[in-house]
This record gives C-alpha cells, structure tokens and sequence, in this order.
C-alpha cells in the first residue's frame, strides 16, 4: 500500500509518500491541478492501494473528486488535532506533509466524520436560499429608507400593492428614480428565486423520516429541521446534548485554572447556518409556548437578550437531537423527557 501525506493549499499541494510494502520514500510539491492530476492517474496506473490523508480544508472539492474516481481511500483529519501534536517549533510545508504521513503509519491520524457528496450538495441547496434571502433583506432595507427619506413608515404595508405604488409614485431626482427602479426590480427577481427553493427544500423534506419528526417541534420549519439533519449527519456520533452544543459552538470560551473560572461567549465553531437557524426558531418558540416565554424573559431580565437567545437555541438543539435520536415526536419528549432510560430516571420523566 502506498501512504500519502498531503499539505494543501488552493494553488498547490505538498505531498510526502511511502510504499509501506518497499519503505520508497517521496516527496513532492504539485502544482493545482493539472500536474496534481497527471501525478495521481499515473500512479494509479501502478495497480497498488492507495491511502491519502490531509487536513479539513476548503476548495479540495476537485481533489476529493479526483480520489472518488481513483476508488482511493481519503482520511480528513481535525487540523487543530494535528497541529497539537506537532513537537518541532519550525512550521514548513514539507513538515506539515511528513506530520501528516507520520500520523498515518502510527495509526493516530485524528479523522473526522466527512458528509457523502448527496449530503453536501443539499447542504448547498440551503446556503444558497439562505444568501437569496439575505440579498432581498438588504434590498428591502434599502426601499424603507427611500420611503423614510419621503416622510413616510410604511414597515410591512410598502410590500402589499398599495405600498408599492405609492412607492413607484414619488417624484425623486435622476439617480435616486434610477436606483429605485433598480431596486424593485432586483427584488422582483429574487422572490421567485426564493419561493422555488423553498419548494425544492419542502420537497427534499419529504424524503427524511427525521425531519417530519424533528418539525412537530413547535418552531420548527422545514428549513430548521432539514439544516439540523444535514449537518449533524449521524446522531449516533453524540453521546449526549453537550456534545451536540459543543459540535455547534452553542457553548462558552472557557479559560479556568486552579480555583478561577473564567468563562466568554460562545465559540461559534461548527455550522453558522444552523446557530442563525436554531435562534430564529427557538425565539419562534418562545413565542408559541410559554414555558420557553417564561425561562426567555427571565433569562433576559438577568443576562440579557442576546444570551437568552443563545440559551434557547442551546435547548433546542439538545431536544431536536433526542427527539431524533429516541425517534420521537414533540408530544413524546413532553412525555418522557430527553433524559428517559438513564439510570437516574429510569422510568422516565412525566
């Protein structure tokens, strides 16, 4: 078998390779990606099995594509975990390679659970309605502030027909009609662009039992639960809530020695999109139910309203990770409880 080390970077790749069957020891740098790819269809032409590993990075899509092809094995690793177990203080290219490959043949390579290709195409589905609607935000901020510069708050009443006619009607100068004009007619783009990825996302819901489950979560839409289920790709991964926090930075800094505890604001690691997602749907809940409405005016009476925000989210992570990990629906983890069959509560809680 031949054992691959890859450092990479968007413009080039620095390998450092052992056939483990001769001890024949190589290292290159590749240019990206034509010699890349006539390096690595040339060796496949040798007939041998062929192991890479490389560290979490963006734009390796093509390269992940290229070792698909090949039918060779890739290994991602945490790239913070490799960084901690690097001795030497010198930093290469060359060093970052043979770390890598010497992870690999001490069987201590740190991989990481990678999506299937199904998984991340979906996943672009959501960005890509997920910045639409940024994009119509940004627009319709934009006509409300013509609107304000006229006299006039019109908030929701200028997207109905009537505001939007007395918004057509202003007299204003050359550009400013001009920008108007083109304003309108961005957002008369964009919103048949959202509606039909909306619809395709309401679709691709159907085909996930998890996702109607997770959405008879009060709060809970289609978008919500289908990012949910995308992202954290395998509830069996988690043993618990905390993990699920942690897994999507929903948990403080923490800088603690000796008797002083020290805690910040939440590392923000892990899926943006699901944190903007989680704390739109957890203040929708607040809204519906009143437990939730109790513990959030509490919550921002004592700490704040960005923190109880936060918090909410955080709780609705870890019910949406039981719910789908039990397989139940809402009015089974009313019932039960996240915590039901551990040892502390046995017979569940009512």
């Amino acid at each position: 078998m031949i054992i691959i080390g890859v450092d990479f970077h968007p413009e080039f790749q620095q390998i450092a390779s052992v056939d483990t069957d001769t001890g024949e020891f190589q290292e290159k740098r590749l240019a990206h990606p034509e010699e890349a790819e006539k390096f690595y269809r040339a060796l496949a032409l040798r007939g041998q099995p062929v192991r890479v590993g490389m560290e979490a990075s963006g734009h390796a899509r093509w390269f992940e594509r290229l070792l698909a092809e090949l039918q060779w094995e890739l290994w991602v690793g945490d790239a913070a975990e490799i960084h901690t177990k690097r001795v030497r203080k010198q930093k290469t290219d060359r060093q970052d390679a043979q770390l890598i490959l010497k992870l690999m043949l001490k069987d201590d390579f740190p991989r990481i659970w990678v999506p299937n290709w199904e998984n991340r195409d979906l996943r672009q589905l959501l960005w890509h309605r997920h910045r639409m609607v940024q994009a119509r935000t940004r627009i319709m901020n934009q006509l409300q502030a013509v609107v304000l510069n006229e006299g006039l708050r019109c908030k929701r009443r200028l997207w109905r027909e009537a505001g939007r006619q007395q918004l057509e009607s202003f007299r204003l100068a050359p550009w400013a009609s001009r920008r108007r004009h083109d304003l309108l007619a961005l957002l008369d783009r964009l919103n048949p662009t959202i509606i039909e990825l909306t619809q395709a996302i309401e679709r691709e819901v159907e085909k996930y039992p998890e996702t109607r489950r997770l959405m008879t979560h009060p709060g809970v839409g289609p978008l919500t639960a289908l990012a949910f289920v995308l992202i954290i790709g395998d509830a069996e991964r988690f043993q618990c809530g905390k993990q699920i926090a942690s897994y999507l930075g929903l948990v403080p800094l923490e800088d603690s020695s000796g008797k002083r505890r020290r805690l910040g604001h939440i590392t923000k690691q892990g899926s943006s999109i699901l944190r903007f997602l989680l704390v739109e749907a957890a203040h929708v809940a607040a809204r519906s139910l009143p437990e939730w409405r109790s513990q959030y005016f509490h919550l921002t009476m004592r700490r704040g309203r960005k923190i109880a925000k936060v918090a909410l989210a955080r709780k609705l992570a870890v019910r949406l990770y039981w719910m789908w990990r039990k397989r139940w629906d809402y009015e089974q983890l009313r019932k039960f409880g996240s915590h039901a069959g551990q040892p502390e509560s046995c017979n569940g809680v009512e």
